[in-house]
């Protein structure tokens, strides 16, 4: 049975109730999709699992959890990465602290990713990491800092592109060993972080719907990739506000490789490759 226009209003409806969640302002084609996939998930049709959402605290977290995306990488896209190393972080080298929130982090392989390339910068001690995400689970993940390897393994490549090679000169190796950074583990099946990575950022829960800024910083530098996809219009300027409000003049904004600032918040940005540079 196919999700109505109705059956999603009736969703978002009750779980404003109920909840301090809000949807509303999501994208109905992606929301619609992951509902779907709940009803057929736990076998429900929309009235059992309104009837579900009213008596269950529970249950509602476990369906938030499902409906808000949890996919991330190490150094996912490495020529956003590569911006990164050459025109960006650059730009701090001199400031006596570099305030950095990742948004909607996941299970922190890309916070993880920022701390190991502010490290072979030399610019991790000047760091300040703040990391959020609505999800409490993945959240855990990201504090434990311990990933499936071989599910990964594939990542380690985007890892030598990063920090091992020089896009602009491709003669220029630098020989960096995983373990300077982390302990591969074939047998157990997992690569753990080392503890000076995982004790330095702020793990936070937070819903950039309803939250603002829990940490009563300005920043640097904010990365919200692949979540504003997920917003309408109306959603994505809020968090545009949200996010120029809370960054120094200068910092930029870093979004997900298909993602861009449109309306009226994008002339308080210019354009700098994937990111945005408050004016």
């Amino acid at each position: 049975m196919q999700v109505t226009d109705q059956d999603l209003q009736f969703f978002i409806a009750t779980l404003k109730n109920v909840s301090k969640y809000d949807f509303s302002e999501y994208s109905d084609k992606s929301l619609k999709r992951r509902l779907q996939k709940i009803l057929e998930d736990y076998n429900l049709d929309i009235f059992s699992l309104i009837a579900n959402l009213k008596n269950d605290r529970a249950f509602i977290e476990k369906v938030v959890k499902e409906v808000t995306v949890n996919t991330t990488e190490l150094f996912r896209d490495p020529p956003v990465w590569h911006l990164l190393r050459s025109r960006i972080l650059p730009r701090f080298r001199n400031n006596k602290t570099i305030n950095i929130w990742h948004a909607g982090c996941s299970t922190g392989q890309e916070v993880y990713s920022m701390m190991i390339l502010l490290n072979e910068m030399g610019m991790l001690e000047q760091a300040k990491i703040f990391a959020t995400d609505i999800n409490i689970d993945v959240l855990d993940a990201a504090k434990q800092g311990v990933y499936k390897y071989r599910f990964n393994l594939g990542y380690l490549d985007n890892f030598d592109k990063v920090i091992k090679q020089n896009p602009l000169n491709f003669e220029e190796y630098n020989e960096v060993p995983y373990e300077k950074y982390f302990e591969i583990d074939k047998v157990k099946d997992t690569i753990t972080m080392n503890k000076f990575l995982s004790e330095k950022p702020i793990f936070r829960k937070h819903d950039l719907v309803t939250d603002g800024n829990i940490f009563f910083a300005k920043f640097d530098l904010i990365l919200c990739r692949n979540v504003i996809i997920y917003f309408n219009y109306s959603l994505q300027n809020k968090v545009f506000e949200l996010f120029h409000s809370n960054l120094y003049p200068k910092g930029v904004l870093l979004l997900g490789m298909h993602e861009t600032i449109l309306g009226p918040w994008a002339t308080k940005f210019e354009k700098l490759g994937q990111s945005y540079v408050k004016k």
